[in-house]
């Protein structure tokens, strides 16, 4: 199992994993903050001033040193628009590297020349169905 484990991690896969899950996070904080400080104070705006992170349904109030009991609805609806951006990135993302992939394997096999050898056994074969 050792052994296993060392091939796995050698072979990069390991590496690999780590890269995406800090690149994940990096673009995490760059959509939170795309949300946070740009699109929700624009919807904010639409909606009379209203923040929406601040909205909450509230159940007990508070009262003296014990805190209010309430449900935060806003910043759920937040987490909503961060995870619809995230994936709809995400999507456009792995939909523009199949593209890209796609793309060069089409030039790859239209590149792909017969090699000489191919060109004259396709001739042989070609004078063959004549003469039959």
């Amino acid at each position: 199992m050792l052994k296993e484990f060392k091939e796995f991690a050698i072979k990069g896969n390991v590496i690999d994993l780590a890269v995406g899950v800090i690149i994940g996070g990096a673009f995490g904080k760059i959509v939170s903050s795309l949300v946070n400080d740009i699109l929700m104070p624009v919807f904010g705006f639409i909606l009379s001033g209203i923040n929406i992170s601040d909205l909450k349904f509230v159940i007990k109030p508070a009262s003296g040193d014990i805190p209010e009991v309430a449900i935060l609805y806003g910043s759920f609806i937040q987490s909503i628009v961060d995870f619809l951006i995230i994936s709809f990135s995400i999507f456009l993302f792995i939909k523009l590297l199949l593209f890209l992939k796609k793309k060069k394997q089409e030039e790859s096999s239209a590149s792909k020349e017969p090699s000489p050898e191919v060109k004259l056994l396709e001739e042989i074969r070609d004078l063959l169905k004549e003469k039959q």
